[in-house]
């Protein structure tokens, strides 16, 4: 478990929208926006353990998870996470990749550059 994921699960195995906005350095509503969940959904304590809000967060923190190390520090994954066009998916970014719940495009598009391929 990376550093950056340690600090935003919690006791019971949630992620914590809150913490993950400490972590960026952000407000609870830009993950939102990021996530591409409602701000109720991140932010309302009975909808955060909802099945659906967990796996858009830990699709998003994956994604950071596995950009990081290619970044050099998370405040730069999470740039590239937003702003960051890949070509392999017709120049859409991995925010805009996860909020389509392709997130395992994204991971598999880190394990293809990882071993050689092609971008």
């Amino acid at each position: 478990m990376s550093l950056f994921t340690q600090h935003i699960i919690d006791e019971n195995g949630l992620v914590r929208p809150k913490k993950i906005a400490d972590e960026l350095h952000t407000t609870i509503r830009e993950i939102s926006t990021m996530s591409g969940l409602s701000l109720d959904a991140v932010s309302k304590s009975s909808r955060v353990g909802s099945k659906n809000s967990q796996k858009r967060l830990r699709d998003m923190t994956s994604v950071l998870n596995r950009a990081l190390p290619w970044c050099g520090s998370i405040m730069q994954a999470y740039a590239w996470y937003r702003s960051e066009p890949l070509p392999s998916f017709g120049d859409l970014t991995a925010e805009e990749l996860v909020k389509r719940d392709m997130a395992d495009a994204v991971l598999n598009y880190f394990n293809r550059i990882s071993e050689g391929g092609f971008a």
